[in-house]
């Protein structure tokens, strides 16, 4: 992707369909922080959309997820994404069918919505040391901006979710302050699930 070159969501091709083929299925981190079992597909809610890779993996293996984005670009763009990958039929058809896409604050609209498990991936702290973040990841940061309310999302998610909050965070990054512990932790190379358990 080229530096100057406008941010677009694609579905049907590049990485989100590369991993749609040989992503490993329910095995993936994700999935398993998520609930994704062989014999249960829970409900979810992805309270922080973004490109909505996550959402559309989850959904790919079976999941009804609702996806939550602030950002009226952001949720056009998504928008946008999803149609194209819906009008190409077939099987991206059926995982398309399984995405909700919602626009407003995941504060007011989480309190409206029954989900088993709710993902949260705020915007990361930036990394200091680091090659610079992906492109695209950072045309997500200035669309979006700054998470400064990742506490208040979560302490959200915590009171609705009938049975999990998954935080995504930084394998090597503190903790959100103030943020009770987590119940277990599934841990990739570069991405933590911090899984906090319900009821």
């Amino acid at each position: 992707m080229k530096e100057n070159q406008e941010l677009r969501i694609d579905f049907v091709e590049g990485s989100v369909a590369h991993r749609l083929r040989f992503g490993g299925g329910r095995g993936q981190p994700l999935a398993k922080a998520m609930g994704l079992t062989d014999g249960r597909t829970p409900t979810m809610v992805d309270a922080t959309a973004g490109l909505g890779r996550d959402a559309f993996l989850l959904a790919s293996l079976g999941a009804q997820v609702t996806l939550i984005e602030r950002s009226e670009k952001m949720h056009a763009l998504l928008a946008d994404g999803l149609a194209r990958a819906a009008a190409e039929g077939g099987e991206l058809a059926e995982i398309i069918g399984r995405m909700t896409l919602r626009l407003g604050d995941a504060k007011d609209l989480l309190p409206q919505l029954e989900a088993d498990s709710v993902l949260v991936d705020p915007m990361h702290p930036e990394r200091k040391k680091s090659a610079l973040v992906k492109l695209e990841l950072r045309q997500v940061r200035d669309i979006v901006g700054e998470d400064d309310n990742a506490l208040e999302l979560m302490q959200v998610a915590l009171e609705h979710a009938r049975k999990r909050v998954v935080l995504k965070w930084p394998v090597k990054a503190d903790s959100i302050p103030g943020l009770k512990p987590f119940s277990h932790q599934i841990l990739g190379k570069t991405t933590r699930y911090d899984v906090f358990m319900n009821g």
